[in-house]
């Protein structure tokens, strides 16, 4: 029998506040690039290396989880062009960290280099795979995943942040021909079962590993009734955990799929309410969140209590596929107004808009963090406000 998946694991976190208020927001509108001398001092520290991937936008939360789990001592970061990534090295092997819920996907790593070493896709493919490294990383690999064979698939998955030197086709197929040359018996393919993944994450420098995680990971486990637009997972979880430590009830005002009722649910919320003008939405919830106490309504007159909630966690609608139907400014007035009133003192309003919150914010509700991410090529934000 195979080997269980780390991604089967449960998706949890330890505290859900930031430690690091403003100055972690402030740091979160680009993605934080490695200091000098940050790639040796992780290399040279005993255990296992790995990195991971997070949202765009999201590393400085995704350091924060890390530094706060025992064993981990967190590295550089920086952004591939796709994704934020963050390097970390571990006392023995994934733990804790595979149930990181802002993690997309999870990496042992097989090797590192700088371009100004040596600008070349051969010469960054040797450096980066060395038999050594390698054999350590297949370990961790195998006691992870599955157990090795002597016959694998595999493939090369390549990003660069610029291609005046080389393109990334030319760096994948390097690294295909130095992994083949390591492995004979190893064959490419298209889905395979293992995956290599070299990553420029910040200007000249590379990072290579294997990859520990599958959609899974990044969907925590999936839903079981999907919608279009649905939040991410990793974002919802990012929300949640910008709302401060569980207590009291959690109120999502513009539930759709449920998505930020499950990861508050996961987290450490015993109560969760989700509230959605759309009936198919409220329909879906249910199914997809059964915990949860969901029912229709309309966020700019809730019916509900004065201070009733200790936070607000929303994904506001934007993009093409959702509208409020008039004005935005008009709307966004009404429904902060709302939140705010229902929030109690001391509680946390969370919201993804790409709307400028700082435009629209009503007494009694104070711009604590904010958090630029892009999604699916569309930059928005996460705005994190004190009730007062």
């Amino acid at each position: 029998m195979e080997r269980a998946s780390i991604l089967t694991k449960s998706h949890t976190s330890g505290r859900a506040q930031t430690a690091n208020g403003k100055r972690a927001g402030r740091r979160g509108s680009t993605p934080a690039h490695p200091q000098p001398g940050q790639a040796r001092r992780g290399a040279s520290s005993g255990g296992t290396r790995m990195f991971a991937t997070a949202v765009p936008g999201l590393a400085p939360l995704a350091r924060e989880a890390l530094a706060g789990l025992p064993g981990v001592s967190v590295g550089s970061s920086g952004f591939d062009g796709r994704a934020d990534v963050v390097t970390f090295t571990t006392g023995r092997g994934p733990g804790a960290v595979a149930g990181l819920g802002l993690i997309e996907d999870l990496f042992v790593e097989v090797g590192r280099t700088l371009r100004s070493e040596g600008d070349k896709p051969g010469w960054i493919a040797g450096r980066i795979w060395r038999p050594a490294r390698v054999e350590r990383a297949l370990s961790v690999w195998a006691g992870e995943v599955r157990p090795l064979k002597a016959v694998m698939t595999f493939r090369v998955i390549a990003r660069v942040l610029q291609e005046e030197s080389f393109r990334r086709t030319d760096l994948r197929r390097q690294l295909t021909t130095a992994i083949q040359r390591n492995r004979p018996k190893w064959k490419v393919a298209d889905p395979a079962e293992l995956e290599v993944w070299v990553s420029e994450y910040a200007a000249g420098q590379f990072v290579a590993g294997l990859r520990l995680s599958d959609a899974r990971m990044r969907q925590h486990d999936g839903r079981a009734v999907e919608r279009q637009g649905s939040l991410r997972p990793t974002v919802a979880h990012a929300m949640v955990r910008l709302a401060g430590s569980p207590g009291g009830i959690l109120l999502d005002p513009c539930c759709g799929s449920g998505t930020v009722l499950s990861e508050a649910l996961k987290t450490g919320w015993r109560k969760v309410e989700g509230i959605d003008l759309d009936p198919s939405a409220v329909k879906i919830a249910r199914r997809n969140v059964p915990e949860a106490d969901i029912h229709s309504g309309d966020v700019r007159k809730l019916e509900l209590p004065d201070a009733g909630v200790s936070a607000c966690v929303s994904n506001l609608p934007f993009g093409r596929q959702f509208s409020v139907g008039g004005s935005m400014r008009e709307w966004l007035d009404a429904a902060l107004a709302e939140m705010a009133r229902v929030t109690r003192p001391g509680g946390r309003v969370v919201l993804l808009t790409p709307e400028d919150l700082r435009d629209v914010t009503p007494p009694g509700l104070r711009v604590r963090d904010r958090f630029p991410v892009r999604l699916l090529g569309t930059k928005t934000t996460i705005w994190a406000c004190d009730r007062a």
